[in-house]
């Protein structure tokens, strides 16, 4: 008996080559990906963003299995003030992985297809990538996100509510246009 096991125990399924211990057999971690957004049928950032963040779990989620790793994906729709107050929505769209943006820079510019919603000019949020600036994020920028998380050995967490929340005045301006229109 090796001294893990002494130390352990070993797992029950009577097989000396399972590696499995008492301490890690059936314990699985879990990583909390958000995917807030404006809007799904007319923003082509949300919309692309919503395909990269798809692309980019097909891809990850068999790693992440591996590692006894369960993902929760929770894609909410911020369309109001008071959903951007509760989650403390910055700028559309982002992603967050167990509540840590993947890029804590925001960038923004023009954006066509929310201000044809709004009735208004609005910005939403560009994403740099590896000095290249995107509208969309990269499939290989979220993988890296959510594997740098998973993976990090600083397992401080840093809470959202740590921090106070103003509604950014280009959120208001969305939202205000939104019910006018």
């Amino acid at each position: 008996m090796s001294y893990l096991e002494k130390l352990y125990g070993s797992c029950s399924c009577g097989s000396d080559e399972c590696g499995a211990t008492q301490s890690n057999k059936g314990i699985k971690r879990k990583v909390t990906i958000d995917f807030l957004f404006l809007d799904l049928n007319v923003c082509t950032r949300c919309q692309g963003t919503d395909q990269s963040l798809d692309d980019a779990l097909r891809e990850v989620s068999k790693v992440l299995e591996s590692s006894d790793i369960d993902i929760e994906i929770n894609k909410i729709n911020v369309i109001n003030e008071e959903l951007a107050v509760k989650h403390r929505f910055i700028s559309s769209p982002t992603i967050r992985v167990n509540g840590h943006d993947i890029q804590m820079e925001v960038r923004e510019s023009l954006c066509q297809s929310c201000g044809d919603l709004c009735g208004d000019e609005v910005d939403c949020r560009v994403w740099d990538y590896n000095g290249i600036e995107y509208n969309v994020p990269p499939k290989a920028m979220i993988i890296e996100a959510i594997l740098k998380e998973v993976y990090r050995e600083d397992n401080s967490k840093t809470n959202l509510s740590d921090y106070g929340y103003i509604l950014p005045d280009n959120l208001k301006k969305f939202y205000e246009g939104i019910k006018n229109k």
